[in-house]
């Protein structure tokens, strides 16, 4: 039977919502108006890209998904932290988000930096705390945990969204410094979504590297196609489409031209399938995954 991406989508994307609606449940101990806030984002859609990463990289080293769904789970509570941080007026100043008003629009600017704080601290006790639960063992959990500050924090996304914001508007920016940026402030999250998903389910250090390898070029393909459909994507983004001209960000389609911008995301779909060699049946989903991210049309 073919393998149908969407349909695994859908299904992986279920099993995610339906798992962070419960870590973020009416009994937390949180002040209400702050946890509305973090539900409210939370739990407003999204395609869940890099916890179905986790999940499909644990997937082909044979781990067991309720193992992995608390790394999973932190990792997009941390992605939708950096998303509201982005949203402030400070920051990106936007309107839409997933398809409905920004943290900040809804909730005040001031409750929207405590959301994105808490939903980031919160992240990392959740992960502790159900990973042991669920039977995942402490050196694991003091790698994963490890791997995720890294990749979040000054040497990562944060790294990459200080870079972002230094390029906007400059003159002569060049494509390296654009993927420079892309592979801290997007890609880093993947590749640690791919690589705990992978330590989860006992992976070794070559296969760690191989499939840190495929998260880079899956990532940045991504990144790419995220860029072209600003420009001429189909259908609804869940956000405004446009901006990055707009503002004057550095992007590939900026730099090269639309054209050359998907012969190199097709070029990296190509690299990221290719890492995955050695790997048998059961990294079917990465492998499918790759060649979706790179092909979207919304």
């Amino acid at each position: 039977m073919a393998f149908d991406i969407e349909d695994y989508l859908s299904v992986k994307k279920a099993l995610v919502d339906r798992e962070l609606e419960a870590l973020l449940a009416d009994g937390s101990k949180s002040p209400a108006r702050l946890l509305e806030s973090m539900r409210y984002s939370v739990l407003a859609g999204g395609k869940r890209l890099r916890p179905i990463l986790a999940l499909a990289a644990g997937e082909a080293v044979g781990a067991d998904p309720e193992k992995v769904m608390p790394a999973a789970c932190a990792i997009e509570m941390i992605h939708t932290y950096s998303l509201i941080h982005d949203d402030l007026p400070s920051m990106d100043d936007d309107a839409l988000r997933r398809g409905v008003p920004t943290n900040h629009r809804v909730f005040g600017e001031s409750t929207a930096i405590l959301a994105g704080d808490a939903l980031l601290t919160d992240a990392f006790g959740m992960l502790v705390a159900e990973g042991i639960r669920r039977g995942v063992s402490e050196r694991v959990i003091c790698e994963i945990v490890s791997d995720i500050a890294e990749s979040a924090g000054s040497r990562g996304m944060i790294e990459g969204q200080a870079i972002d914001l230094a390029l906007t508007g400059t003159k002569g920016v060049t494509l390296p410094e654009v993927e420079r940026m892309h592979a801290l402030k997007t890609g880093a999250m993947i590749r640690v979504s791919v690589t705990s998903g992978a330590r989860i389910g006992g992976a070794d250090e070559y296969q760690i590297q191989k499939l840190a390898s495929y998260a880079d070029a899956a990532g940045l393909a991504f990144q790419i196609t995220d860029d072209i459909l600003d420009i001429e994507g189909e259908g609804n983004l869940g956000k405004e489409r446009g901006n990055d001209e707009r503002r004057g960000k550095s992007t590939y389609p900026g730099l090269a031209g639309i054209d050359e911008s998907k012969r190199i995301a097709s070029e990296l779909t190509r690299k990221a399938v290719g890492m995955l060699e050695g790997f048998d049946h059961r990294a079917g989903a990465l492998r499918q995954i790759a060649l979706y991210l790179g092909s979207r049309n919304h």
